[in-house]
């Protein structure tokens, strides 16, 4: 029979041989996880930059889509802003072919149809584009007028349409 001193020890030994390798083979195991992390945590890095790739692709493209959308439609409203311009002028002579030349009423048919040539000719110079940058820049040097202006119109649409 082997000595029992003997055999706690080659107990102790054998459990101690165990416990290291089981140290071991848990050491091995949290490195194989935290490379699985950082493998991970990298493809999530990709993947999150990769998408937001995309999205200031799809923001860029919608961003130019508009841009065009709004340039054509500037160049829609000139062309028609071009037509009412000719369609005033055209107004203009008719006017004066109509009218009499003389008299009261030719003086006022002439200056109608001499506000309807100048404002057609504006219209087709300038555009709907140069309308709006004129009007902007009227209203930001006469502001206390363009206000009063603004609400007098006002008004006289709120009146109109109570009716």
């Amino acid at each position: 029979m082997a000595n029992p001193t003997q055999a706690a020890k080659e107990t102790r030994d054998a459990l101690g041989s165990a416990a290291d390798h089981a140290r071991e083979a848990a050491s091995g195991l949290a490195d194989q996880a935290r490379q699985g992390a950082s493998h991970l945590a990298d493809q999530a890095r990709q993947g999150a930059s990769h998408l937001a790739d995309q999205a200031r692709q799809g923001v860029s493209h919608l961003a130019d889509q508009a841009r065009q959308a709004g340039s054509t439609a500037a160049h829609r409203a000139d062309d028609v802003a071009g037509r009412v311009g000719s369609g005033l002028e055209s107004a203009a002579g008719t006017i004066r072919e109509n009218t009499p030349n003389s008299g009261m009423l030719g003086t006022a048919a002439s200056r109608v149809a001499d506000t309807l040539e100048s404002g057609g000719k504006y219209l087709e110079k300038e555009g709907l584009t140069g309308l709006v940058e004129d009007v902007t820049e009227l209203i930001k040097k006469n502001p206390i007028p363009a206000l009063l202006v603004a609400v007098a119109a006002g008004v006289l649409i709120a009146r109109a349409t109570r009716r």
